[in-house]
């Protein structure tokens, strides 16, 4: 059985939302909150993900 690594997921998922945050951003029509707030709390997971990553090395 494979064992994920702790901290993968969230750090996967943060960099996704901080991409569809970032090319919202970059659109013109685009609610600049809403893409500002995405952009955010992806880069967030990304960082806490990355601690988790680095924290639990084997």
């Amino acid at each position: 059985m494979t064992t994920m690594r702790e901290g993968l997921i969230p750090t996967a998922l943060g960099s996704a939302v901080t991409t569809t945050g970032y090319v919202l951003k970059q659109k013109h029509g685009s609610n600049k909150m809403v893409a500002n707030t995405m952009f955010g709390f992806g880069l967030a997971h990304v960082v806490l993900g990355t601690i988790d990553l680095v924290q639990h090395r084997r």
